[in-house]
């Protein structure tokens, strides 16, 4: 279970220095909000190739890493608070460590299901002014990760996230994101996360295709 949930939200703004436009930019969100296959009401993406859509709908991001990322980048540490990431919940007690793929919670009226980590991008540099903060986020594997939308309704702020079935114990996004960095991974390895029930079906085929490879390459795990 979670501590009490911050809840974001917001729409589309230019992002410094060239313009580009973001939907990084939320605010806190006090009330009710209704949350659908595609997400919390009120939230935008813009670049929809890589962000937003069923399998992205809800971006989750663990508060106690930005007490972590403080202390590698001392100098943002009065930027680096809850919602500056992007995120649209988060919280206490629920990390990359202890959350397995598949996992499902409910929220208010909602149920939400692990799909896959957040890929932190370049948006994320020029969000803090900081040329490796989305390198560092990876290495130290914080990342967060997306829920899809099982069942749609409402949540509000100051509510918890309540772990309500696991299909696939053991397989923590921190072993998902040890595997797909792995330089010459465990084709087993591969195959065994690809595996996982729910995990979003683009990742578990990249995960495949890599086992597949592996295998037949006949190239030997580090």
């Amino acid at each position: 279970m979670s501590t009490p949930l911050a809840v974001f939200a917001g729409g589309l703004r230019a992002l410094p220095p060239e313009g580009q436009q973001t939907g990084m930019f939320k605010a806190p969100v006090v009330g009710p909000v209704a949350v659908g296959v595609d997400g919390l009401a009120g939230d935008r993406q813009a670049d929809r190739r890589v962000h937003g859509g069923p399998e992205k709908a809800v971006h989750y991001f663990p508060a106690e890493h930005y007490a972590h990322l403080t202390t590698r980048v001392p100098a943002l540490a009065d930027a680096l608070r809850p919602g500056v990431l992007g995120e649209n919940l988060s919280a206490r007690g629920l990390t990359e460590d202890t959350v397995c793929i598949g996992d499902v919670f409910a929220a208010g009226s909602c149920r939400l299901q692990v799909s896959q980590p957040r890929n932190p991008c370049w948006k994320i540099n020029h969000r803090l002014d900081h040329d490796r903060m989305s390198r560092i986020i990876v290495d130290d594997g914080c990342t967060g990760w997306y829920f899809r939308v099982l069942a749609p309704g409402v949540l509000t702020a100051g509510e918890v996230l309540r772990l309500v079935e696991r299909p696939a114990p053991g397989m923590t996004l921190a072993r998902l994101a040890a595997v797909k960095g792995a330089h010459r991974p465990s084709p087993d390895e591969l195959l065994a996360v690809a595996a996982a029930p729910g995990l979003a079906p683009d990742v578990a085929r990249r995960l495949q295709a890599r086992g597949a490879w592996l295998t037949n390459s006949g190239v030997p795990p580090c």
